[in-house]
């Protein structure tokens, strides 16, 4: 993992009326950037919202971080597309955390708040729709450029610039890389499908494909 791991920005975004595959849906994933130190409690980012929890939300999908180093890959993608911080409608831009390195279970803490990797983001209509491109979620998954979610172990704030800490970990070295080759691709070696089923950190659905995929 990079020596010094940090928050670029933080983003939040209140749900609002999208075209998604030819039907008007309500969808929160365009937040934009804000200043200041930022709360951040058991229920999410304050002022940020999840327009449908049943997909989205508290308590392992309560806030989502996204590698900065991506950035430069998805202009590359999407040359004709404005690509600002929260473009992919995360609330934490990160840097030095990608998912090859991040573990689920991993704790990480800016002094004041503690958030627990739970699970990789997968992409949906919604992100395919904000982008303008059918390919995204194909490209996301195929380079594992996802980001992931955390739940929150401790409130407090958060703002542009923190440094985080690793203080711990809760799952057994299964990185978030290995979460989305179990769930998405098609050659995963035993050991790392293994890996998955015995991660209590990581959410029962996952572990349940995964195990699926063992048989």
């Amino acid at each position: 993992m990079a020596d010094e791991m940090r928050v670029e920005s933080v983003q939040v975004g209140r749900a609002r009326l999208m075209m998604v595959g030819g039907r008007t849906e309500s969808s929160a994933i365009v937040k934009s950037a804000v200043a200041g130190r930022v709360a951040v409690t058991a229920d999410g980012v304050a002022g940020d919202t999840q327009a449908n929890r049943a997909v989205h939300g508290p308590p392992l999908k309560t806030v989502y971080g996204y590698p900065m180093e991506h950035y430069e890959r998805w202009r590359q993608v999407l040359p004709e597309v404005d690509l600002p911080a929260g473009a992919f409608g995360e609330n934490l831009l990160v840097s030095g955390m990608l998912e090859s390195e991040v573990c689920i279970g991993d704790r990480f803490s800016n002094g004041a708040v503690e958030l627990v990797v739970t699970q990789p983001r997968m992409p949906c209509a919604k992100l395919a729709a904000r982008m303008g491109s059918g390919e995204i979620g194909k490209v996301m998954v195929r380079e594992i450029r996802n980001g992931f979610y955390f739940r929150v172990a401790t409130e407090g704030q958060v703002g542009a610039g923190d440094v985080l800490e690793r203080v711990g970990t809760e799952g057994n070295g299964l990185t978030v890389a290995d979460a989305v080759r179990c769930c998405a691709h098609a050659d995963v070696d035993r050991d790392v499908l293994e890996r998955a089923v015995a991660c209590d950190a990581l959410p029962a659905d996952w572990r349940e494909a995964a195990a699926k995929k063992l048989k």
